[in-house]
This record gives structure tokens, sequence and C-alpha cells, in this order.
């Protein structure tokens, strides 16, 4: 007998909710479909077969917000009299009576865990970093078999509440692209920036870089500004589709707090300056400041003055690597297809 498939719900904003999802795709040993508006995301190379969602989104500027005077506590995003929404749910719907799935897990969505629920479909709901204690976000714990948390339990915000972590499952930092064998740093800094952020600017680096002549600037991902004038230390690189081999050699990498930059820095055992983007719930600021109280990083919360890198520099790579690098558990990917499977034959075996 076929074993019922797996739906994987991906969250449109930045690369790296699309990545995990085709690693553990690729891991897990049933049918699974990836389902989620995809046309801001390359998905040539999906390990899986794609379910694309129609766009909800209102305005071209995003910013998560209805504009409804009034909703109800257990959603963050439910417009009323949206013919996109109405389309991406009664698509999802279609396909949850055809394909039947055993599991539907969110990564992340409250309204997509609260909607499988109300198709009686059991739910592995992803939990980000942060501070996500309000209500719709307890609800969607709430109404899943289980959460799934992509860092570790050392990683989390102070205020989760207990039942919260109980229900929890810890799947680790997943570090897709890192190189497997270790090299020597060549001194430089690398600062990085991913496709979910604003980027950087280019006055700035030029900046920092003005203020620490000695050792060379990498910059990966999207910069504004007229690339005018730089000075010698300073390279502009673009979009890296894998900066992996970029940080490797870096003495010091300069970053957000997002899963994809502090993964790969774990794993690479990387001293650590995180720069936390503003997000919805503390999401980033929550990461930077646990990172700062094990001593694994260097928390600034703003883009720091030109006079103030030399000394942040120093405190930079006065940092112990192995604080950090221990927290990259090896065989994460297959860790958390293997949580995943057995939520999946645990729900379809009380249907059975």
């Amino acid at each position: 007998m076929s074993r019922r498939p797996i739906g994987y719900y991906v969250h449109h904003q930045g690369a790296g909710h699309w990545q995990r999802a085709n690693l553990i795709a690729e891991a897990l040993d049933r049918p699974v479909t990836l389902i989620g508006t995809l046309a801001d995301l390359d998905t040539r190379g999906a390990r899986a077969p794609t379910l694309d969602l129609p766009d909800d989104r209102l305005l071209a500027r995003f910013d998560g917000r209805d504009g409804a005077s009034a909703r109800p506590e257990a959603f963050h995003y439910a417009p009323v009299g949206a013919d996109n929404v109405r389309a991406r749910m009664g698509r999802l719907a279609a396909w949850i009576v055809e394909a039947d799935p055993a599991l539907i897990v969110v990564d992340v969505s409250v309204e997509i865990a609260l909607f499988a629920r109300l198709m009686s479909v059991p739910t592995l709901v992803v939990r980000l970093s942060g501070n996500r204690t309000d209500t719709p976000h307890c609800e969607a714990f709430r109404s899943a078999e289980a959460v799934l948390a992509f860092f570790s339990p050392e990683l989390e915000a102070a205020g989760t509440p207990d039942w919260v972590r109980a229900k929890t499952l810890y799947a680790g930092m997943l570090a897709p692209g890192t190189v497997a064998t270790p090299v020597s740093d060549d001194g430089s800094i690398v600062v990085v920036y991913g496709r979910g952020g604003e980027g950087g600017r280019i006055t700035d680096l030029a900046d920092a870089a003005r203020a620490v002549p000695e050792r060379h600037w990498h910059v990966l991902g999207p910069v504004e500004g007229v690339a005018a004038d730089l000075p010698a230390n300073l390279t502009l690189y673009g979009w890296v589709a894998d900066p992996a081999a970029f940080l490797a050699r870096a003495a010091l990498v300069v970053g957000a707090g997002g899963d994809g930059v502090v993964s790969t820095v774990a794993a690479l055992a990387k001293r650590f300056l995180c720069l936390p983007e503003p997000r919805a719930f503390d999401e980033q600021v929550a990461k930077a400041e646990a990172l700062a109280a094990m001593a694994a990083a260097i928390h600034c919360p703003a883009w720091p003055r030109g006079s103030e890198w030399p000394a942040l520099i120093a405190a930079g790579l006065r940092l112990d690597p192995a604080r950090i690098g221990a927290l990259a558990e090896p065989g994460a990917v297959a860790r958390a297809a293997r949580l995943i499977g057995d939520v999946a034959d645990r729900a379809e075996a009380r249907r059975a």
C-alpha cells in the first residue's frame, strides 16, 4: 500500500524557507509536494513536485498587514473581499481533497496552519526565532501535532512559554552549500546580505573599509549606491549563490541574523559580528542577543559609524569560534526529515 504524501508549505519571504524545504523533501521517505507562492523563487532545482498558490499579497510592498480594523485574534492576516486569497485557499483545499496528505509541514504561516486543521489535516508547524508569544502564533502551535525549530534550545527567546518548548522538536540549524573541508582564513572580513533583507549601502561599506584598511573586505549580496571612489580593500560581488567558499576563508563574518547566514557561520565555526535586521517578533534581534549572551557573536544593534569599526573588529577577532561552532549539529537535514516522518507516521497510524 502506498504511503500518503506530505505537503510542505513554503513562505515566500527570502530564499531560506525554499532551500531547506528542498533539502528535507529529498531526505524524506514519503512523497512530498512543495506548496506556496513560488513566482518569486527559483524553482528550477525543485526536489519534489510543486503546487503554486495564487499570491495573497494585496500590495506590491507587502508588510504583513491586511488593513482590517478588526480581525479574529487567531489570525495575523485575513483580509475580507480579496479574490486572490479566496483563490489561494480554494486551490490548497482542492489539493488536500485530492492528495489526502498524512501531514502538512507549515514553514511558516499561522493562517495556513489553522486552515489545514480546519481541513482535518494534521500539521507540523515550524517555529522561527523571536518572541512569538502572541495569540495567533500560540493558536497555531496549539493546533499542531508538534512544533519544529531549526535552531538549538540554547537560542530560545527568554519569554518562550514552557508548553511551547515542550512541544518543540529541535532539528538544529541547516547549512546548505557549506564547504566540506576547513581552510585557513586569509585575514579578510566578509559582509554578507541575504535575499530577504534590505541589503547594504555603499557609503557605509566604504567608511567601514577605510576605517580598517589593513584587512580586505568582501561584500556579498545587494548593495545600494554608485560604486565610485571605493577604497582598494573593498570588493563588491553582488549576489553569490553559495557564499560558503568566501566565508570559509574569512577571519570575521559580518551579517544579519537570518537563519541562512547564522547556520552557515556556525557550520564553518567563524567569528561573527551580527547586525540584526528589523523583523516581526524580534526574530533576528532575539537570535543576536542569545548569541551574544553565549559569547558566540558580537551583537551590534545598528550599522556602526566608521570610527567604531576598529574596536568592533578587534572584539570580533577575540571571539572563540568554537562557541558558535558548537551550535552546528551534523546531520540536521536527516534529523529534520526523521522528525517529520515520525509525526506523519503517528498521524497516519491514528487514522488507520
